[in-house]
């Protein structure tokens, strides 16, 4: 059988170093066609001598330009591209089997969907491409029979516990409740008065996970957790009142399923992202992924916490969105990745992440977003007034 041809979309992240390191245990079963990465130019010319893609996309010229002199110099015949249209075609390539969508934040979108479009398997990463547009999102894949796959821990593992028939609604597929897990983060046990001093550095030093800084900081805010109910609402056709999240500090168990007989399946396993990777992309098989047994023994106990929504009231503002529908959580989405943006750039506070959202969703235009150009217009818009509450607002990060 000829091997599957994949595009890792993101590869020098964590989610794309993950994937190839998965790849690279089954020689012959995947073959790495196209590579994608934002800047890193020495990350990806280390992985173009590794994989020998066909194609590599930069985000932008100075960096494919770069790429291209490298690989030159060493001798490898790699196509190079740049920007969002170069992305967008290895997402979409004919030759093309597989797209691991890991791309983070609204960069990911257009690649992703043109993935879907294609009617590709879509190893779902990209969280935003749910919470930004989940109805055209989830259209698409309908219309063009894509293969949709979570890869986040908490939706794969929803995923391996739910019915085969859950896509025909939950309760006629028996389920009473989703729930969630979460670490809690970082901060789950700081004294939020403490919160205001929190340093970037601080924020990104997650328990259990080897995460990139963006996620790292929606972690410690919960606004993670957050998108994750928005998405989990698209893949599993529900709402977020029949979402529940769980803190849950060991990361073990990854999220539940609720039955209406009173069962609750749980998925569990280490906390690392070759799990859920490798499920997806040998599914319906399963592969070695690299990672060592879970020994219950050594985790000795299992906790449970109910999220205080004081102490993360991020968490409290994207249930809010999921609840309100329309182009709530396309502000929302955009809101908070300008303002993690500016937190890490020592901009505003992280006490200031919430209240910057929070204004965000008091404006939500009132207009319908199931079009591309409409979702992409309130992004843009979202963003304007996020960065104009900064400005205004720079003064007390001082």
């Amino acid at each position: 059988m000829s091997p599957a041809r994949l595009t890792v979309l993101g590869a020098t992240g964590s989610i794309g170093l993950s994937t190839l390191d998965v790849v690279s245990r089954h020689p012959g079963r995947w073959q790495v066609h196209a590579l994608s990465a934002h800047t890193d130019v020495a990350g990806m010319l280390e992985l173009c001598r590794k994989h020998r893609p066909k194609q590599a996309v930069m985000a932008d010229e100075a960096a494919a330009q770069r790429l291209h002199e490298g690989l030159r110099a060493e001798g490898l015949e790699i196509e190079v591209g740049a920007g969002a249209q170069a992305l967008q075609a290895i997402a979409s390539d004919p030759a093309v089997d597989i797209v691991m969508a890991a791309i983070v934040g609204a960069a990911g979108l257009l690649p992703t969907l043109a993935a879907a479009r294609a009617g590709k398997r879509v190893l779902l990463a990209n969280k935003e491409a749910l919470v930004m547009a989940g109805e055209l999102f989830m259209r698409t894949v309908a219309e063009h029979q894509a293969e949709l796959l979570p890869i986040d821990s908490e939706h794969n593992a929803i995923f391996q516990c739910m019915p085969p028939d859950f896509a025909q609604g939950l309760e006629r597929a028996g389920v009473e409740r989703i729930l969630l897990t979460a670490s809690g983060g970082p901060f789950r046990e700081r004294d939020p008065a403490t919160l205001a001093s929190v340093t970037p550095d601080e924020a990104c030093a997650h328990p259990n996970w080897d995460m990139g800084r963006k996620i790292s900081v929606d972690s410690a805010t919960m606004m993670n957790k957050g998108l994750e109910v928005i998405e989990a609402c698209w893949l599993f056709h529900t709402d977020a009142d029949r979402i529940d999240v769980v803190i849950h500090p060991q990361s073990v168990i990854h999220s539940l399923v609720a039955y209406v007989d009173g069962s609750v399946l749980a998925q569990l396993g280490n906390p690392d992202m070759r799990t859920p990777i490798a499920h997806a992309l040998a599914w319906p098989q399963r592969v070695r992924s690299g990672v060592a047994a879970l020994d219950l023994f050594a985790v000795g106990r299992l906790d449970f916490e109910r999220p205080d929504l004081q102490r993360f009231p991020c968490l409290r503002l994207a249930f809010e969105a999921a609840r309100a529908g329309g182009a709530a959580s396309t502000v929302l989405n955009a809101a908070n990745e300008v303002a993690v943006d500016a937190f890490l750039d020592g901009r505003i506070r992280f006490t200031d992440i919430p209240r910057l959202i929070e204004h965000g969703l008091e404006q939500v235009p009132a207009s319908r977003v199931d079009d591309l150009e409409t979702i992409l217009a309130i992004d843009q818009e979202a963003r304007a007034r996020a960065r104009s509450w900064i400005r205004q607002h720079r003064g007390d990060a001082a």
